[in-house]
């Protein structure tokens, strides 16, 4: 848990801090308190950082390990446990780069069943954010800048069939795309498609495209939108069919994190 108590009580005593999420074409970032989040997968890689100090992560059933940050691969399962504290959870889409593209942010760090675990990395930039009441206001420009500064020390490059196939899962969002026309639009057999796609983005292509369509859904409640018009903006059949994928995408009811959301501040 975070190394300084009071450090996190002085925070939270200046100003009322809420959670906030900032969505774009290519990133998603959520900060704030989190308790624990059952065993999930993402279908995008993330970098995980403590405002305040280190937080608890169990890998695929094993033991629990203890960090202040952390880069996990889209697919690997995995747990939670914050303790009520402030966590930043950063995602980048496969178009723009893979888990590699994140590693750079993580510091002193060692590896644990494909995740790496840092006992230092990049958390200042994201406590400027949390601790900011205007934070969510240039939080895009703060994470563009973080990808910039990583990107340059990135070891793996992209595939560009499926960085295309990705941007049309985005600019496509209300459509159910299948396989084969997608396959077909990159030049490829939808066997060859779908076993390239797992090895490039980590997760199978069904999985990416509910990861995308998650994605929507949370951008219409950030806008205002309450659960139900926004499960079936997204494609989902209804609300209950939102929570029950949002719950396996992020193990925690979609209500701990998509509730009381931290209003911008007129300019």
């Amino acid at each position: 848990m975070p190394a300084s108590d009071g450090l996190y009580e002085r925070a939270v005593e200046k100003s009322a801090l809420r959670p906030f999420w900032h969505l774009d074409e290519a990133r998603t970032f959520f900060v704030g308190p989190l308790e624990r989040n059952s065993l999930h997968q993402h279908g995008a890689p993330v970098y995980l950082a403590g405002i305040y100090g280190n937080f608890r992560l169990r890998i695929q059933g094993g033991r629990w390990l203890s960090c202040r940050t952390a880069v996990i691969p889209a697919g690997v399962l995995h747990e939670l446990d914050i303790g009520g504290y402030p966590l930043a959870v950063f995602y980048i889409e496969a178009d723009i780069g893979s888990a590699d593209q994140l590693v750079p942010l993580s510091g002193n760090s060692w590896e644990a069943d494909g995740v790496l675990l840092g006992r230092s990395g990049e958390f200042s930039i994201m406590r400027e954010l949390w601790e900011d009441c205007a934070g969510a206001r240039w939080a895009g420009q703060a994470l563009e800048d973080l990808l910039d500064f990583s990107a340059r020390r990135a070891s793996r490059g992209q595939d560009l069939r499926m960085a295309a196939a990705i941007d049309y899962l985005r600019t496509h969002s209300d459509e159910l795309t299948s396989v084969t026309p997608l396959a077909k639009r990159v030049g490829l057999s939808a066997s060859q498609f779908q076993r390239v796609f797992t090895r490039e983005v980590g997760v199978p292509f069904r999985r990416y495209r509910a990861w995308n369509r998650m994605r929507v859904a949370i951008g219409e409640i950030v806008n205002g939108s309450n659960f139900t018009t926004a499960a079936h903006a997204a494609g989902f059949s209804d609300q209950a069919h939102f929570n029950n994928d949002f719950r396996r995408t992020f193990g925690a009811a979609p209500s701990l994190s998509l509730l009381d959301l931290r209003k911008l501040p007129s300019r």
